[in-house]
């Protein structure tokens, strides 16, 4: 049996707005710092990338799957993925919608991407916009192999999104058509977890998976969300089939941030330092108290929208999940750093990764005994409190992500009340 950690959406150096260090090289030894051995490739159809995947790459015998050539000691498994923005319009409205893409071979991925290329620039970016329906999407891609698989991104982020406020859809079949049939998965987002989906009865047949969609390979972005899987054989056809079958024995949970982490999770406005949950949101009619407004609609505030069933619902096949935090972020907060730039905090992080293997292990299965040999009682406390899920985070919104608090008097200062101009706006990596 092999226990598969496991982040299928990520980007590659050819993407917008992503580091230039995402390459193959790069992304393979923090994944394996991380604690991952699956790894979605990401942007398959750029052409660049394609060139550097197949150069670097090698198949994996019978899998369906990659990894690195000339490989010295053990290195995460590679799955062909990318994600594509298709653009069209629904009912005289424009409709953005993000989909990531997986296949098992790079020369199946090479017959999608010249399918694909007609309906956009495929060079442009790593995460190409196409001129095409999201059933017409489903359909070429199908078309190619029944083995590739589609899956709505980050559905609820409020642009480029299934059910995102600014141009998605209130119900999938509107979305896809008559090819509903072939979505068998979603991708919940950082900003919601399962429970939020659990909201909706229409979601019920469907199998949530999470991914950190990272534009950075440094394992506070990459693996931040992953899925967890116990199989047999370690193969492209094993791994979605557990997902597909919605598998509770092959597909244990889901690690997730807490979805406040996320920066689309509360109704704000950035520029006005407002924030809010969505029933405050609701009696302002989404407009800014500050500048009078349309405020951006917050995950929260859009699945209240849509949810038909009350909060603490859960559908009886659901897959489990746990909430946690990068290690970097746990180890700065618990000193009052930024956990992304500080050189005390990596020096923190690089020991306790020596010591115990990869960061998912230090999260979640290192002893506290053993914890507490290595590093001071606060950080200690700090895992421990991710572990049990005690940690509470003051809300992202617009684009900001959200703040942990340890503090109680800072918990309860912020929790369940809107911002007014106090959340500071954390440093993005790019």
């Amino acid at each position: 049996m092999f226990r598969i950690f496991s982040d299928f959406h990520i980007h590659s150096k050819y993407s917008r707005a992503t580091s230039p260090k995402m390459d193959i090289p790069s992304i393979s030894r923090f994944a394996k710092i991380k604690g991952l051995n699956l790894l979605g490739t990401g942007d398959f159809t750029h052409p660049s990338w394609m060139k550097d995947l197949k150069s670097l790459l090698v198949p994996v015998e019978d899998t369906g799957l990659y990894k690195l050539k000339k490989d010295t000691e053990e290195q995460p498994y590679f799955i062909i993925t990318g994600e594509v923005n298709t653009i069209f319009s629904f009912e005289g409205k424009t409709k953005k919608i993000h989909h990531l893409l997986l296949s098992d071979s790079l020369e199946t991925a090479e017959q999608i991407n010249d399918k694909l290329k007609v309906h956009g620039n495929l060079s442009s970016d790593g995460r190409p916009t196409l001129k095409m329906t999201a059933s017409e999407l489903v359909e070429e891609v199908v078309e190619v192999s029944r083995k590739n698989v589609i899956i709505p991104a980050h559905i609820w982020t409020p642009w480029y999104s299934l059910f995102g406020s600014r141009n998605g859809f209130n119900r999938i079949q509107d979305c896809y058509e008559d090819m509903t049939r072939h979505i068998f998965a979603l991708e919940t987002g950082l900003s919601s977890d399962p429970p939020m989906n659990w909201r909706l009865n229409s979601l019920d047949n469907y199998t949530l998976i999470s991914n950190s969609d990272s534009h950075s390979p440094y394992p506070y972005r990459l693996g931040r969300e992953a899925n967890v899987l116990d199989i047999e054989k370690l193969s492209y056809s094993e791994v979605l089939n557990a997902i597909r079958m919605k598998d509770t024995k092959r597909f244990p949970f889901t690690i997730e941030t807490k979805p406040a982490y996320g920066k689309y999770h509360w109704t704000g406005h950035r520029n006005c330092k407002v924030s809010m949950p969505s029933l405050k949101s609701l009696k302002l009619g989404g407009i800014c108290p500050v500048c009078r407004k349309l405020m951006i609609k917050g995950v929260d505030e859009r699945v209240e929208n849509l949810a038909d069933r009350p909060a603490g619902y859960r559908p009886e096949d659901a897959i489990e999940y746990i909430h946690l935090l990068p290690l970097h972020d746990i180890i700065g907060a618990s000193l009052g750093v930024n956990g992304w730039t500080s050189s005390s905090v990596w020096q923190i992080f690089n020991l306790l990764v020596a010591t115990f293997g990869n960061e998912y292990s230090v999260v979640l299965d290192v002893p506290l005994k053993s914890l507490e040999k290595i590093v001071e009682p606060r950080i200690v406390e700090t895992i421990m409190k991710v572990r049990n899920d005690e940690i509470s985070v003051v809300p992202g919104y617009d684009g900001v992500y959200g703040e942990i608090r340890l503090l109680e008097e800072e918990t309860n200062k912020f929790q369940g009340e809107e911002n007014y101009g106090k959340q500071c706006t954390l440093e993005q990596f790019m």
